[in-house]
């Protein structure tokens, strides 16, 4: 267990992480949809309080994901979230928007109404997947950040009202936007509606699955192909154009430089990776299939985000760990390509990523309690005496 494998582990547990939170982006996805899939007011908060079950799920993971990042791979986090924190602002403030929004549209004293915190919903449903999205399509495409860390040991002491005050920047962006100019990039953003597209494809799975009201599951199907055509050809395309693409890779010295066809070669060497892919890409659309021809195929079981969703764990991974694996730049840098990141020269001391190891073991822990309570939260389907509840969203 050295320092390299160290490295590996913890690229694999963040790389897990995020690809858990895009399955759990189901929430967002039939968020985005409530006004659509509920016939009226009832069937509207029929979906909210099923989402409204497993909110705090995809929350938890998201600040578990960047918690586990900063952890692992300080540099990282101290050069995105610090130096784009204008697409994380916004990200986590939609986030912050959706938890108010379920706690407050109808409790008493609600002076904005029911309806505008629906349309917050609606909002983070849109725009929270469509920026995480973008945010990973960074990994590939690149940000336009400068790293200094010269400036850990060069640092300046200014006098300020007498006080000693240091001030080392290791990290800043190099144009006044923090992350915001990676929306101008049009592979960002065709990245981005494709992540937005899927979660809607898993929230209309997972509500034809948790619901139990007819209408709202037959509106659900008559939307799935609306959501799962647009997904497919999105990302369909990403994935040619990242193939095609030159990538960033870094030798044995450290030293990054653009390698043609770097994510292709990637795909090759590490076949093993893209088996588990293709395999995530077949779970995924029988998922839909089953859906679509449910009369047939299903037998009347409402299942098809089980295999939909452990088919995008088993994309979502691959495709993280392509971008770090194999000597590559896991974010790389447009403005100066020698401050690209990897998971070499971005992560903690071989001590901390030693000692997270030995806490890491008890995570098989925590996701057999988190099956335990899904099962028990989903042991009842949703029906309208739900929202008669006291606790009802």
């Amino acid at each position: 267990m050295d320092y390299s494998f160290l490295q590996h582990y913890w690229c694999f547990l963040v790389s897990l992480l995020g690809a858990l939170l895009v399955f759990l982006l189901f929430v967002q996805g039939a968020n985005s949809m409530v006004r659509s899939l509920g016939y009226n007011e009832e069937g509207r908060r029929l979906i909210i309080n099923s989402t409204g079950r497993k909110w705090e799920f995809t929350f938890t993971t998201l600040v578990t994901f960047g918690g586990a990042f900063f952890a692992s791979f300080p540099l990282f986090y101290s050069t995105s979230f610090g130096g784009a924190y204008w697409l994380w602002m916004i990200i986590l403030f939609t986030f912050v928007v959706q938890a108010v929004s379920y706690e407050f549209q109808n409790k008493l004293g609600n002076f904005l109404g029911a309806k505008t915190f629906q349309m917050c919903l609606v909002v983070n449903g849109l725009l929270g997947p469509l920026l995480l999205g973008g945010a990973v399509a960074t990994f590939f495409e690149g940000s336009n950040f400068i790293v200094m860390k010269d400036n850990l040991v060069n640092s300046q002491f200014p006098i300020l009202n007498s006080q000693l005050e240091i001030t080392p920047v290791i990290s800043q962006w190099a144009n006044a936007s923090h992350g915001l100019d990676a929306l101008l990039n049009p592979w960002v953003l065709i990245f981005g509606l494709a992540v937005m597209f899927l979660a809607r494809v898993l929230g209309i799975l997972y509500i034809i699955n948790n619901v139990n009201d007819d209408d709202i599951r037959a509106r659900a199907s008559k939307r799935l192909l609306g959501a799962a055509v647009p997904f497919v050809v999105l990302f369909v395309t990403y994935l040619v154009h990242l193939l095609l693409k030159d990538g960033y890779a870094y030798d044995d010295a450290g030293v990054i430089f653009m390698e043609p066809y770097k994510y292709l070669h990637n795909f090759i060497d590490m076949w093993y990776l893209t088996v588990i892919l293709l395999i995530g890409v077949v779970l995924v659309l029988w998922g839909i299939a089953i859906e679509v021809l449910r009369g047939k195929l299903s037998n009347g079981k409402y299942s098809g985000i089980w295999p939909a969703g452990i088919g995008v764990v088993l994309v979502v991974l691959p495709l993280l760990l392509m971008s770090a694996w194999n000597h590559t730049a896991y974010y790389p840098s447009t403005a100066d390509l020698q401050s690209s990141l990897t998971i070499v020269n971005s992560c903690s001391s071989e001590f901390t990523l030693r000692t997270m190891f030995y806490v890491s073991l008890i995570i098989p822990f925590v996701l057999a309690y988190i099956v335990y309570a899904w099962r028990a939260i989903d042991k009842k389907k949703l029906d309208k005496d739900e929202i008669l509840n006291d606790h009802a969203y």
